[in-house]
């Protein structure tokens, strides 16, 4: 049963390839997947319906892939699988620390995860599962963050809450301007004026015509995750 306290009932975690390679990008870092595992566990024990989708990006990217001379669309193939090696991983972390854990795909891939049904996967998550939904739409032309867009709705979570190594949107990128200045919330239509960077704007627009609000906050600190569900000011939210 939720716990009354928490502010959200369900939500679906974005969480980018690259941060599960750890400092270098790259790869898998165990130290990172067992951080996340942790990080999402106060969060099943609460009663929180969880569905996570991760990137591809720290295994293979097909958008970069294409400009190296791949063909985009076998590209984006690369990429989508490099999202269910991901999951496999992150999946293994949560079991590790005493979750229920299950993988689907958005392209049938027998023996290695189950096949993304909506209705089988909001039944799982009622029962506490975490699902972790890999391989993107299954189609290419299409990032993860439109997967999380796409999923979230599918699902009727309350929330995409878009882990990221920033506490934030800000008026420009931190990392590079001093002077950037943060957000604690917008709306879509400032978030449009203003040319901010949220998600791409295929999954924007998905969120936006669909009332899903997105909160976009730094994974990377320890305890974030749990603050931002239970309602303390965290990150920036999208609404």
């Amino acid at each position: 049963m939720k716990d009354k306290s928490m502010k959200y009932s369900s939500i679906l975690l974005k969480l980018s390839g690259e941060s599960l390679g750890g400092v270098d990008g790259q790869g898998l870092d165990p130290k990172v997947l067992e951080r996340y595992a942790l990080e999402i566990k106060p969060l099943t024990k609460a009663g929180i319906r969880v569905a996570i989708v991760v990137g591809g990006g720290n295994i293979f990217r097909g958008l970069q892939g294409a400009g190296k001379g791949f063909d985009r669309v076998h590209g984006d193939q690369m990429g989508m699988l490099a999202t269910t090696i991901n999951s496999i991983a992150l999946a293994g972390a949560l079991r590790s620390q005493g979750m229920n854990a299950l993988v689907y795909t958005a392209t049938p891939m027998q023996a290695i995860a189950r096949y993304y049904r909506r209705d089988e996967v909001l039944c799982e998550m009622e029962k506490g599962t975490v699902v972790l939904l890999s391989g993107g739409t299954g189609n290419p032309f299409f990032t993860t963050d439109s997967a999380a867009a796409l999923r979230a709705v599918e699902l009727g979570v309350d929330a995409v809450l878009k882990g990221t190594r920033v506490d934030g949107v800000y008026s420009a990128d931190p990392e590079k301007d001093p002077h950037a200045v943060k957000f604690e919330s917008l709306t879509f239509d400032q978030v449009l004026q203003k040319n901010l960077k949220v998600m791409d704007m295929t999954a924007f627009t998905l969120c936006r015509e669909n009332n899903m609000p997105i909160v976009v906050f730094n994974m990377n600190v320890k305890g974030n995750l749990n603050r931002l569900i239970s309602g303390q000011k965290t990150g920036t939210i999208v609404k």
